[in-house]
């Protein structure tokens, strides 16, 4: 039996009656509200059969019944805990309970309990209310609703800052989600870096969409309350916490309110990445369930600037050691007019296996090589750079190209070996001497590369007759050299296998080859060294399509002429992706 299955009982026959019952009760107005003791049982009745009084004592609902002119006539014990104000013999009406004494059934508030008050007519005119403590119940469903908004929240904060990869939007995500749900002002500042710390700020008016801001502090400026937070220490809520964000001129929304604000550390790897300041209005305080929700929200923003970071110094590392590792352009020279192309196999990075380079010698002349390491990656640059690197310290010892490439293979030896990377590498290094008419004579030994091509004057290519082994195999290897006058206007060409073997056509698989190369040159002898350096960039890659490709590099000489001075061209690369290597080089 439930409170709302009694309507009427008759006290004589402990039977439950409805309003419709036309039966007459032994309970009339004059009645006392409660029973000294309770009524003998009918001689009919099971005594096993209990009195409605015993029975609705036991309710979970309280029940307050009234006669038909409003006077209570009986309150069960819960609604006597309930509802101290009704009493028996009163009007009901003058209680002053919210929602009974207006008539009006419904949940209300009384004595900081949440209740419920449903209306039951009985016969004669008379009523019953059935009156329900809720606050349990309410309040754990509320609770319930919060930890699934937080929960929610937590979520949208996850997926917005899940793969951050700039520290700057970053950081203004960070305040933006913050606001309004944590707060109406949040300040996001980083730890100092050189001595200055950058902050964002974001304010809400009203219902508008945050604004975000952002300056720069020094060290000696940061708030004592933030300094703590970058230390690792959460500073307690207090006055001064706000005054000093105030001094800091971060609080312009909440001018003239009472603010109440907190600050808590932003999670790194060894140190805080940063403090949170969270700041509202007093009309609602930070409890224990609020500070719980702004902690979670740091430890996720802390993650992802952390994250940024990172990343933001492993970019500036590799772009750093991308500068030291790309082709280095030549060295101006009397008489000599360069020209370069440089394609790596992969877009997105700017380096290769594939390296080109000359530098002065007193003479005047001009130590100039192009080669190509085995490998791929990024190890197969890094080889690249110290290959370079040996040649720059090499050349000023050596001028001679075999000798200087024997001293290179040694060199090379060594560092492989120390390393043990069993690395090699085909180059062709040469010296150009600039002769009094304006020609080039160029005395190139070769390591296992593709022979040069010169381009007459004629327009004829002419292949260079240029032998020898890998470098950086053997110790003592077999370096060819040979000597070759370029006439005012004349090309030498050196390059990578990546355009002789770049495979396209109509199959997509057929290699671009010597032939085609010396085909698509022909013809090209007034071209300048720039020019034609891009001319064969363009034909191997309209071969290739959109294929994959090898590293392609090109070096171009020619003679300038009387009084002709070098020209420094600078080649586009793509925009950085991943490097890889020319691939094994073949003797």
């Amino acid at each position: 039996m439930t409170a709302s299955d009694v309507r009427d009982t008759d006290p004589g026959e402990g039977r439950i009656s409805t309003p419709s019952t036309t039966r007459s009760t032994a309970w009339s107005a004059n009645a006392p509200s409660r029973p000294a003791s309770l009524p003998p049982l009918s001689p009919d009745r099971d005594s096993s059969t209990p009195d409605w009084f015993e029975v609705v004592e036991h309710f979970r609902e309280g029940l307050v019944v009234c006669d038909a002119d409003g006077v209570v006539r009986h309150v069960s014990p819960v609604a006597e805990r309930l509802l101290p104000e009704v009493t028996p013999g009163t009007l009901l009406s003058a209680s002053g309970v919210p929602g009974l004494a207006d008539g009006d059934a419904g949940a209300f508030t009384h004595h900081g309990r949440r209740l419920t008050a449903r209306q039951v007519p009985l016969s004669g005119g008379r009523c019953c209310w059935y009156v329900e403590d809720v606050t349990d119940s309410v309040d754990s469903a509320d609770a319930l609703l919060a930890e699934r908004a937080r929960a929610a929240f937590l979520a949208v904060v996850g997926d917005k800052l899940g793969n951050p990869l700039h520290p700057d939007r970053a950081a203004a995500a960070v305040v933006r989600l913050a606001v309004p749900t944590l707060a109406e002002v949040a300040v996001l500042v980083l730890a100092p870096r050189a001595g200055r710390a950058r902050w964002w700020r974001a304010s809400r008016a009203d219902d508008d969409t945050p604004t975000v801001d952002t300056g720069v502090l020094t060290g000696g400026d940061l708030p004592a309350a933030i300094g703590d937070g970058l230390a690792g220490v959460e500073p307690h809520t207090v006055d001064w916490l706000v005054e000093q964000a105030v001094d800091a001129g971060w609080l312009p929304a909440l001018a003239g309110a009472e603010t109440v604000a907190r600050v808590v550390p932003l999670p790194g790897r060894a140190a805080p990445v940063g403090a949170l300041l969270v700041a509202r209005r007093a009309t609602r305080w930070y409890d224990e369930t609020d500070v719980d929700l702004v902690r979670a929200f740091a430890a996720r923003a802390g993650a992802a600037l952390t994250t940024a970071l990172l990343y933001r110094d492993q970019a500036e590392v590799a772009d750093t050691l991308q500068a030291s590792l790309l082709p280095v352009e030549p060295a101006e020279a009397t008489g000599v007019q360069w020209g370069t192309a440089y394609r790596p196999a992969q877009a997105g990075l700017r380096i290769g296996g594939d390296f080109y380079g000359s530098h002065r010698l007193p003479d005047g002349g001009s130590v100039f090589f192009l080669g190509d390491v085995s490998g791929k990656g990024v190890e197969a640059a890094v080889f690249t750079g110290q290959l370079r690197q040996c040649l720059q310290a090499l050349h000023r010892l050596e001028s001679r190209p075999a000798r200087l490439l024997r001293l290179l293979n040694d060199a090379l030896l060594e560092t492989t070996q120390a390393h043990g990377q069993g690395r090699f590498a085909t180059i062709v290094l040469g010296v150009a001497r600039p002769e009094r008419d304006g020609g080039l004579t160029l005395t190139m030994a070769g390591g296992g590369h593709l022979a040069p091509l010169v381009l007459r004057a004629s327009g004829e290519v002419e292949t260079v007759p240029l032998r020898g082994m890998l470098i950086g195999v053997v110790p003592d290897p077999r370096v060819g050299e040979v000597t070759v006058r370029l006439a005012p206007g004349e090309t030498c060409l050196l390059y990578s296998d990546g355009v002789t073997e770049a495979r396209g056509g109509r199959r997509g698989d057929e290699q671009f080859g010597t032939e085609r190369l010396v085909s698509a040159v022909t013809g090209c002898q007034r071209m300048p060294a720039p020019a034609l350096a891009e001319r064969i960039e363009q034909v191997t890659c309209d071969w290739l399509g959109q294929g994959d490709h090898d590293d392609i590099a090109v070096l171009a000489l020619r003679a300038a002429g009387p009084g002709g001075r070098g020209v420094r061209h600078l080649h586009a690369v793509p925009a950085p992706a991943v490097v890889d290597g020319a691939g094994e080089a073949d003797a």
